[in-house]
Parts: C-alpha cells; sequence; structure tokens
C-alpha cells in the first residue's frame, strides 16, 4: 500500500469518542476525532477537512506535514467507521474470490473498515500494487476505486476478501505479475501470481486471517492457470508494510527465499517463491 505521510498511529472517528464531542451547535452537522480526542466539527463534508487542518495547525504544531496531507486525512476520516478493539474471539472465516459481484463488499471494506487505525493510506484501493498513483489530492480516493473496479471488471485485478458473520474482515491481492507494477516484460508474468498486500481489519487480526486468504490463494492457483506464486516480504513488521506478509508466514506455507532484496526496500526485504 501507499506509504506517505505517517502523521498519528490513532485517529478516531467520533462515534468512537462520544465523550469528545463539543457542545451542540446548530451549524455542525458532521463529527469526527483526532488522535488528541478532540472532535471536530464541520458544516458538512466538504468543510470538514479544511476544519480539520485548522485544528491541527492549532493543536498540533509539531506535525512537519503538509495542509494537503492534513486535509486529505480529514476527509478520510469521515468514512473510515469501522471498529478498531480487537475481538477476543471472531466467528468462522469464509474466504471468496473478488469478481464482479462482489465489488460492493470490497469497495465498502476499503472505504470503512481497512485503514480506520492508518487514515494515510486509506485512498489507495490498492492501487498502488497496480500502476503509478496519481499525485494527492481531495476526492482522489474516488477515482483510485473507481480504477480499480474497472480492473476488477476486466481482470486485471484479482483477489480474495475473508468474510466473518457475512461481512468482510480481510483482503489480499493476488493478481498476476503481468498485472501489477511487478511485472518483468516476461512470459511468466502471465503464469505468476503476485502476492502483494494483504489487509485485515483491527478487530480480525490475530486470529489467522490472512493465513487462512494465502491458503485460498494457493488452493485456487492451478485453476487460474498458474504455475507458481511469488511475494516480497520483510523479516519482521516494522509498523509500516506488515501489508506484505510475514516471512514466517510465507515459510510456513512452503514457499523459499529465492532472493534478498535489501537494495528495493520498497518491494520489501526478500523474494520469496512456491510452485504450484
Amino acid at each position: 500500500m501507499s506509504h506517505g505521510f505517517h502523521p498519528v498511529s490513532s485517529l478516531r472517528y467520533a462515534r468512537n469518542a462520544p465523550r469528545s464531542v463539543p457542545p451542540y451547535d446548530a451549524g455542525v452537522t458532521i463529527r469526527a476525532a483526532c488522535s488528541c480526542d478532540h472532535v471536530v466539527g464541520a458544516e458538512n463534508e466538504e468543510a470538514f477537512p479544511d476544519a480539520y487542518l485548522v485544528h491541527v495547525r492549532a493543536a498540533h504544531a509539531d506535525w512537519p506535514f503538509p495542509d494537503l496531507a492534513v486535509r486529505v486525512i480529514g476527509e478520510a476520516l469521515l468514512r473510515l467507521t469501522g471498529g478498531r478493539e480487537r475481538l477476543d474471539t471472531i466467528g468462522e472465516v469464509v474466504v471468496r474470490p473478488v469478481m464482479p459481484d462482489r465489488l460492493g463488499d470490497w469497495s465498502s471494506y476499503m472505504d470503512h473498515d481497512a485503514f480506520v487505525d492508518k487514515p494515510w493510506v486509506a485512498a489507495c484501493f490498492c492501487l498502488e500494487q497496480h500502476e503509478p498513483l496519481p499525485a494527492p489530492g481531495l476526492g482522489v480516493w474516488k477515482q483510485h476505486r473507481s480504477i480499480m473496479g474497472d480492473r476488477f471488471r476486466d481482470g486485471r485485478a484479482f483477489g480474495y476478501l475473508a468474510y466473518v458473520d457475512d461481512k468482510p474482515a480481510g483482503w489480499v491481492n493476488a493478481a498476476m505479475r503481468a498485472d501489477q507494477v511487478y511485472a518483468l516484460s516476461r512470459e511468466d508474468d502471465a503464469t505468476t501470481i503476485t502476492v502483494s498486500c494483504f489487509n485485515i481489519s483491527p478487530p480480525h487480526r490475530g486470529h489467522g486471517v490472512a493465513a487462512m486468504l494465502l491458503d485460498r490463494v494457493i488452493t485456487d492457483a492451478p485453476a487460474r492457470g498458474a504455475t507458481r506464486i511469488e511475494a516480497y516480504p520483510r523479516p519482521r513488521d516494522d509498523g509500516t508494510n506488515g501489508y506484505s506478509g510475514s516471512l514466517d508466514l510465507y515459510h510456513s506455507r512452503g514457499f523459499e527465499v529465492i532472493k534478498e532484496l535489501t537494495s528495493f526496500g520498497r518491494l520489501g526485504a526478500a523474494l520469496v517463491r512456491r510452485s504450484v
């Protein structure tokens, strides 16, 4: 996923901090909470990013981030309404491919659940794994979502959603290498699955959901015409790159380290691969 600015580790929607809501104001209809528990209000969604910027500049003078970056975070806060707290137990996990008839579920997961604790990457929608992202800006997330929708419909994007209680709880990008930025202009691009991104919602982390998603990738690979599966994990989650999956996870599923990629930090620390 995209790794731009990382201003805070905890930003919360207003529903998660009701005690912080300021006194009633007839002109304020939109509210969302900052990491400091102050609830920012605005008269409408269009006005909220600017209101959030005013708050950040007044209360967080140490944030060294450009105004546009802060406003984009503010915009994201309004749609990130999913749960933040990890559940001790979860229901049965069912993994399903993201086909055109499940695009609504995928979009809803990306809109509301996937980035509740990382709003600075909430505009990505996994498009960065497929093509260079345009310059950041307000409303750009809608463009990213639309482009990914087109890719799913014409077969240039593929992945799986993990469902818990019939609601999406996790995602893995498992498109062919030919359709991702990792393409090498080789014939085997079309028969190599690249596992490029995991995203598990906060309530469902630590329950093996990523492993179940990877298992489905492996199981379905022959039917998709793949001859091998690759990924680019780091040896450990450094707090920003856990999206690539852990090296331990891949080892447990029979992947072998092919080579180190220390000079390609953006891709990860290693290229791992297993045959189908």
